[in-house]
C-alpha cells in the first residue's frame, strides 16, 4: 500500500473474514471459503473526525448501528482478488465523504417570479372552478 495520506485507510485497522461465497460454482463453492467479509470500526479508525462524522451521518446500509462498515465481496474465486476489492471498495466509501459539502447559500426569489407564481396559481385555480357540475334551470 502507499504511504497513508490525510484519508488513507489503514489496512491494520481492518478486520478481514474469510466466509463461503453464494451462487453457482459447483463443489468449489461448498469446499473453499473464498469470499470476504471487511469489518471495519469507523469510530476507532484513524480517520479525522471530520470525516469520521460524515461516515457515521450516511444513510448506508453497510454501515451498523455501531458504526462498523461491513462490505462482502465475492465476485472473483480468488480470495485475494476479493481482499483487495474489498478495500477498494471501503477506500471509495471514504473518499465520497473525504471532501465537505458546499455550504448551501440562501437565496431569495425575485418580486417577478413570486408575482408570476402567484398569477400562474390564480389561472390554475379559474380552470378548475369551470370544471364544477353546471347547474342550469329546468323548464
Amino acid at each position: 500500500m502507499t504511504a497513508p495520506t490525510a484519508h488513507q485507510v489503514l489496512e491494520d485497522e481492518i478486520g478481514f473474514t474469510a466466509i463461503r461465497a453464494q451462487g453457482a460454482g459447483g463443489q468449489n463453492v461448498n469446499k473453499v471459503s473464498s469470499a470476504i467479509h471487511l469489518r471495519y470500526d469507523i469510530s476507532a479508525s484513524s480517520l479525522p473526525d471530520a470525516i469520521k462524522e460524515r461516515l457515521l451521518a450516511l444513510s448506508d446500509q453497510r454501515i451498523t448501528n455501531e458504526g462498523v462498515v461491513v462490505i462482502k465481496a465475492q465476485t472473483t474465486r480468488s480470495q485475494e482478488q476479493n481482499r483487495v476489492e474489498s478495500i477498494e471498495r471501503l477506500q471509495a466509501l471514504v473518499d465520497s465523504v473525504a471532501t465537505p459539502p458546499k455550504p448551501r447559500k440562501a437565496t431569495k426569489p425575485t418580486k417577478s417570479s413570486q408575482r408570476k407564481r402567484l398569477e400562474v396559481k390564480a389561472t390554475r385555480g379559474d380552470v378548475k372552478k369551470l370544471r364544477g357540475r353546471v347547474s342550469g334551470s329546468s323548464d
